[in-house]
């Protein structure tokens, strides 16, 4: 009986308790927040949506990689020249009725003319090109000889020997046998040990050598020969025209290049460590190009067909994408949906490099006989035109 009664006298004065503190916090004058809460209003939707996530690729055009180019070529050529001396003269024989080479003619007529070059367009039959060519290689006032190929379609045998016509002094493509020989045996200059004269290196090929040296796939930081090192690429076209040649290249600098064509699957590459000197090549059995995507850091596209198109569902997340083929490779809306970098075309960097190439034949070029000694500042402008690559 007296626990009840304690336990009712302890309600009763928890009762008052409360009683007492709800009349006091009433009396509390509550301090102003200090910010409003935020109203969501139709503004600040907009705004919400128009900040968007950014585009994941880039798309960069063959114009932006070929200005830079050109600037290095015009500072170089009045390095090695000087202020007074003519402009160089680039002889171009156009034997075909190619719509492709026709307009690579315009392109490289306009682009020469803009930078300070003479372009000589000479139409021929191909029963004369030879005897033209010829005429050119004698002529002092020709510094590079420009053939525009295929002439005999089919007839590879008469193309190889057209291009072994050109002098290797005015063989501004590269084409020739000792500049094939150079590329493919990772040899890189045609005097060695005094390595001051550059070999000259197929126009297609080097551009998009260049064009990878612009979206600084290269790796500067590491040696000279070796930049590639740790990359992977895929070359859709084993042509002995650009194909092959660019897969040499690209594995010479330390890739792993991964060519296909319609025969099938090759590895080109230095060996492990890339401790080789030169790349090797090896067939990769039971392999297509389902197996090759996924695993480049770079694809090339090369196929001079509108019916092939790159499986944009097999590339990977960020890969970068480069068409070289006067066809689309690439489904340009889905690429840019899977790619990181997109060059859809490098036709103005070829012409770009074919300059480059023609002021490194003016460099390498001897100094007539008789003449008075070279200044030092010269012979330095001379034996440093571009270098590296």
């Amino acid at each position: 009986m007296r626990l009840i009664r304690t336990s009712a006298n302890l309600v009763a004065r928890l009762s008052s308790s409360r009683r007492q503190l709800s009349s006091t916090t009433k009396n509390i004058r509550r301090p102003k927040p200090l910010f409003k809460p935020l109203q969501t209003t139709k503004s600040h939707i907009d705004i919400m949506e128009a900040q968007q996530v950014p585009k994941t690729c880039k798309v960069i055009l063959s114009d932006t990689i070929a200005k830079k180019l050109l600037s290095e070529v015009r500072e170089t050529l009045a390095k090695i020249q000087g202020p007074d001396a003519e402009k160089p003269t680039l002889a171009a024989f156009l034997a075909t009725d190619d719509p492709a080479a026709l307009q690579y003619a315009e392109w490289s007529k306009r682009t020469c003319e803009e930078n300070g070059f003479n372009f000589d367009l000479r139409k021929v039959d191909k029963e004369d090109l030879e005897e033209g060519i010829i005429a050119a290689n004698n002529d002092d006032k020709v510094d590079g000889i420009l053939v525009y190929y295929p002439i005999w379609v089919g007839n590879h045998s008469q193309d190889k020997y057209i291009k072994e016509t050109v002098a290797l002094s005015k063989d501004v493509e590269g084409l020739c046998h000792t500049h094939l020989f150079n590329m493919y045996h990772n040899v890189r200059f045609l005097d060695p040990p005094a390595n001051l004269k550059k070999s000259i290196l197929p126009c297609t090929p080097l551009a998009i050598v260049k064009t990878l040296e612009y979206l600084q796939i290269y790796n500067p930081i590491l040696a000279y020969g070796n930049r590639l090192f740790g990359k992977t690429i895929t070359v859709i076209n084993r042509s002995e025209v650009n194909g092959r040649p660019l897969a040499a290249l690209l594995a010479n600098d330390g890739a792993t290049v991964y060519s296909v064509d319609v025969t099938g699957v090759q590895v080109f590459t230095r060996g492990e460590g890339i401790r080789q000197i030169r790349h090797q090549v090896h067939d990769k059995e039971g392999w297509e190009l389902k197996d090759c995507l996924p695993l480049s850091d770079v694809v090339i596209g090369g196929v001079p067909t509108e019916n092939f198109k790159v499986p944009t569902e097999l590339l990977r997340d960020g890969a970068v994408c480069i068409n070289f083929s006067s066809f689309k490779n690439f489904d340009g809306p889905a690429v840019k949906e899977k790619a990181s970098i997109y060059v859809p075309s490098i036709g103005k960097v070829t012409i770009a490099v074919l300059l480059r190439n023609l002021v490194r034949l003016i460099a390498n070029r001897p100094r007539p006989e008789g003449s008075a000694p070279e200044d030092p500042k010269d012979a330095k402008a001379r034996s440093e035109a571009f270098m590296e690559g």
